[in-house]
């Protein structure tokens, strides 16, 4: 896979992710062209088409295309499948994602694709298992930022009581 796109059906890109080297100049007119050519096709149309030296795969679910490029070579119907794996993880961390998700919490969203992909090629099939990660990710963080927090507080505590010296923590 050589990139993907989120967009909305204003033709908002959502979320990006690429993996070819392109400038951002490049990058901007081929999220322009693709999120115009797609957004002109008939619903009813196939979800494949050929352009320019590449395949785009897309998927529409509600308010959201999911759009891949990939190579002459590959198989639509695997990168239709990975599309739809991307959704249902998706769908299993949000619970029904929706377009605001992806806006506001598009570093999950990220970390996500992340988890699943590694430079366009699927590095985890399960389900299971890529949740399994995300929310041991999820504990790790949090558990970050409680220890961040008890810290805080503690030198807060540390500088208020302490003569230099020592602190009482009781």
């Amino acid at each position: 896979m050589q990139f993907m796109l989120l967009f909305s059906r204003q033709g908002k890109l959502r979320l990006q992710k690429w993996y070819v080297p392109l400038s951002d100049k490049e990058r901007k007119k081929i999220s322009r062209d693709l999120v115009q050519t797609i957004l002109a096709r008939k619903p009813k149309m196939c979800s494949f088409l050929e352009w320019r030296d590449l395949k785009i795969v897309y998927k529409r679910y509600a308010s959201l295309y999911f759009c891949c490029a990939v190579e002459d070579q590959d198989n639509e119907l695997i990168t239709l499948e990975i599309i739809h794996r991307y959704v249902e993880l998706l769908d299993k961390y949000f619970g029904s994602v929706c377009e605001l998700d992806i806006i506001f919490n598009f570093e999950k969203a990220y970390f996500i694709l992340d988890e699943f992909l590694l430079g366009g090629e699927a590095q985890e099939t399960s389900k299971k298992n890529v949740l399994k990660a995300i929310e041991q990710a999820d504990l790790l963080f949090n558990n970050y930022l409680n220890n961040s927090l008890f810290i805080g507080i503690a030198a807060k505590h540390f500088v208020k009581s302490s003569n230099g010296c020592s602190a009482n923590f009781a």
